[in-house]
């Protein structure tokens, strides 16, 4: 048997065991076509449920896979089904930008260039104060809990009027960070304290033990493009202090301390990075608008 498998698998020039299995199927079923399918059927009316929902989703883009269910008769199951797998639709989060003119783009363009020049040096100190507060901050994007049921006092995320709060500030650059300092309550930052507490008894003497004898630029107006930075690992130290409320003062201080330590080299050298990024990617667009991944 084996020979004449050899046989006429040499004849016709195809694999062994595709003669196999042609003949096993001649045999099993009389005969060598395909043979139909195992599970439910295609339906008839999927070809015009495809149609139907393309069309629906043409016309309005922003319409729901549930609203489009209800709309058309078809199960959101279905709906979801011929969205991602026939239409190849995948959902995306709209997201808010600022109107840019062309004066706009024309400055954004140049700024990002002045940017990208000081980025050549690559220890600049980004600072900046950030005010947290003992309450939890609310994600509206991500925060979900999982729960057999829905009690009202389990979805709430409750804030007072005028949380007790703190003020820091710190500086990052791609080598390092500052210590973080807090600000005394009530304390404004003007131009008298800003130069006693935060240059000379900071600043400088971090700067001194930190840079050496190397070149660096000490980053200090309030333009956001420049503080970019460091709203980003504000960003981080919220996340990690903030996830859940605080029932003192103390409790925030401890925390923004700790948390602020744990932060480490390659998170800050990350953040630096993906600014020069960018300033490139904006530079690409001609200072227009630009996806980041």
């Amino acid at each position: 048997m084996a020979s004449q498998l050899r046989k006429i698998s040499s004849l016709l020039d195809v694999p062994k065991s595709t003669v196999q299995d042609t003949i096993k199927k001649f045999c099993n079923h009389g005969t060598t076509k395909n043979l139909q399918k195992s599970g439910r059927p295609r339906s008839i009316s999927t070809s015009k449920n495809i149609k139907m929902i393309k069309m629906r989703v043409h016309r309005n883009s922003r319409l729901s896979m549930r609203k489009v269910a209800r709309d058309t008769g078809i199960s959101a199951t279905t709906v979801r089904r011929i969205a991602k797998n026939e239409l190849g639709l995948k959902p995306y989060k709209l997201q808010k930008a600022q109107l840019l003119t062309e004066k706009t783009k024309k400055v954004r363009l140049e700024r990002c260039k002045l940017l990208l020049q000081w980025h050549a040096c690559p220890d600049i100190l980004f600072t900046d104060e950030k005010i947290f507060t003992i309450e939890a901050v609310h994600n509206h994007q991500n925060d979900r809990i999982w729960t057999t049921e829905s009690p009202l006092s389990d979805k709430l995320i409750t804030h007072s009027q005028h949380p007790q709060s703190v003020m820091v500030w710190a500086g990052i650059c791609a080598s390092g960070k500052t210590p973080l300092i807090f600000v005394d309550p009530g304390v404004k930052i003007n131009k008298d304290y800003y130069l006693r507490e935060i240059l000379q008894r900071v600043v400088k003497p971090w700067a001194e033990s930190h840079f050496g004898r190397r070149v660096w630029i000490f980053q200090q107006d309030s333009a956001p493009a420049h503080k970019a930075p460091a709203h980003s690992v504000w960003s981080i130290l919220e996340s990690r202090v903030c996830a859940k409320p605080h029932k003192s003062l103390e409790s925030l201080r401890h925390s923004l301390i700790r948390e602020w330590d744990l932060i480490t080299l390659k998170e800050v050298r990350a953040i630096c990075e993906n600014f020069s990024s960018r300033l490139r990617l904006c530079i690409k667009a001609k200072g227009g608008h630009f996806e980041t991944s």
